[in-house]
């Protein structure tokens, strides 16, 4: 277990708060963990996605967090985040800021990577949300309203 995966456990367990987890075979895309997480659809899922973003105040990193069902619209981001350009971490540079996670295994929480946290008001629609915590073999699924409530992002309409 990838030590991100810990550090998610640790933080939930005495918040009280119900959660739920699956190991289940290794995935590599939301389509695919949807398959493996039972009771859950694609909708459920909380993509989180690290982006560097080139602004007036220089390059920087921010997590953007949006239903798996659904695609971010880049100008959308662009402009809510006042950049001149944004572009996808780098696979190097996704291991550095993350201490190791590989892609399609990033939880929605930046607050663990000291990242400013952008999500889609769509995710809330859904009464629970599930995602990778850290580990692409390791799914957890809590309520909405408790995510909102841990990680306090932004929230904005992303999703075209």
């Amino acid at each position: 277990m990838h030590p991100v995966t810990a550090q998610i456990l640790r933080m939930l367990k005495p918040k009280k708060i119900w959660f739920e987890t699956f190991q289940h075979e290794p995935v590599k895309t939301s389509e695919e963990a949807a398959k493996v997480r039972p009771g859950y659809t694609l909708k459920q899922g909380a993509k989180a996605i690290i982006f560097r973003v080139k602004d007036a105040e220089g390059r920087h990193f921010h997590m953007v967090v949006f239903p798996a069902d659904k695609r971010f619209d880049n100008e959308k981001l662009k402009t809510l985040l006042s950049a001149k350009d944004i572009r996808f971490a780098t696979k190097e540079e996704l291991v550095e800021i993350t201490n190791g996670v590989e892609t399609g295994a990033v939880p929605p929480f930046g607050h663990l990577f000291s990242l400013p946290v952008l999500a889609d008001k769509t995710l809330f629609d859904n009464e629970k949300i599930v995602f990778n915590a850290g580990d692409r073999r390791f799914s957890v699924a809590l309520r909405s309203e408790d995510y909102l409530a841990l990680e306090n992002p932004r929230v904005e309409d992303i999703v075209s």
